[in-house]
Formats: C-alpha cells, sequence, structure tokens
C-alpha cells in the first residue's frame, strides 16, 4: 500500500467516525443555506 493508499484510508475512517456523531449534534435543522454546512461541503 502506497502513502496516498494510507491517507485515503485513514481518512475514510476518520468519515465513518465523525460524519454520524457530527449529524447527531445538527438538533435543529438551519433554515439559512448560506450558514448550514453539508456533508458534501466537507471536502471543500
Amino acid at each position: 500500500m502506497n502513502n496516498l493508499d494510507a491517507v485515503f484510508v485513514d481518512v475514510d475512517d476518520f468519515c465513518q467516525t465523525f460524519l454520524p456523531a457530527w449529524e447527531k449534534t445538527q438538533v435543529l435543522p438551519v433554515s439559512n443555506k448560506e450558514t448550514s454546512l453539508f456533508t458534501s461541503q466537507l471536502a471543500k
């Protein structure tokens, strides 16, 4: 496995743990789309 593969695996493992926990903290939906952060925007 090269270094790029190792980084991808580490990031994937992190996302598998972080994203469900982060989504649970979003108690109230944010109505203003400019201030809400979607999962797809985390990689930007």
